[in-house]
């Protein structure tokens, strides 16, 4: 069960929960990418906030199929195409993440652009039976753990 995020401030706390996987889809195109991101694991008495790993489905098997294409950094608004992806940072996928992001980090939804979430959590991947979980891309626990 896949639902649309409808706020942006929604969908920028549902990517960042730290385990999210978040399929963006042009409206005038049809063009759609699904990206994993996932927050790296730092001590939780760490002063500042993780970088976040993006990934892009590149397979057909949506569970496994995601090849490195870049990194969010600790002030969360700052997106970085990765030197050692093997993903060109021309290629479509890639220039659509950056600029759904430019949006998206200051709480924006990006103009002309749908973003979706599969139905489960952003941060711990359990599903998401309650309509207003749904909505959101968290559970009720993650989402009042902080963000």
């Amino acid at each position: 069960m896949s639902a649309q995020l409808t706020d942006g401030a929604q969908a920028r706390k549902f990517i960042l929960g730290g385990n999210a996987r978040v399929t963006l889809v042009s409206q005038k195109t049809g063009t759609r990418f699904t990206f994993r991101v996932r927050a790296k694991d730092v001590p939780k008495d760490a002063a500042a906030e993780p970088p976040w790993f993006v990934q892009l489905l590149t397979g057909r098997a949506n569970d496994t199929d995601y090849t490195f294409l870049g990194t969010i950094f600790e002030d969360a608004t700052t997106y970085r195409h990765g030197r050692k992806s093997h993903v060109s940072p021309e290629a479509p996928s890639a220039k659509g993440f950056a600029w759904a992001w430019s949006f998206l980090a200051k709480g924006e939804l990006p103009p002309g652009c749908e973003v979706w979430h599969e139905g489960r959590c952003g941060r711990c991947g359990r599903a998401l039976t309650v309509p207003e979980s749904i909505a959101m891309g968290l559970g009720p626990e993650c989402a009042s753990g902080g963000f």
